[in-house]
């Protein structure tokens, strides 16, 4: 009799142990899922990033022309 309960509980502990190893699978391909999310993100980020740096220096750059030509249209108003 004694070993018929100790084979039943050998039995549960096998089903929770083999549950548990499901469960962290699933953790493991959620876990893999998400580090892919992330670098995808941080790579659209600095591409981003990059895009907003070219855009700042072009926009330096036009705003230089500008005030280049503004200074040239001043200076030949004086003439």
């Amino acid at each position: 009799m004694d070993n018929a309960i100790i084979s039943n509980q050998f039995n549960d502990i096998e089903k929770k142990v083999a549950r548990l190893i499901e469960i962290c699978k699933r953790h493991e391909a959620a876990n893999l899922e998400l580090k892919n999310k992330i670098k995808s993100l941080e790579e659209e980020l600095l591409g981003k990033i990059e895009a907003e740096k070219s855009y700042a220096q072009e926009k330096a750059l036009i705003r230089s022309k500008i005030d280049s030509l503004l200074v040239r249209i001043e200076e030949n108003m004086e003439i």
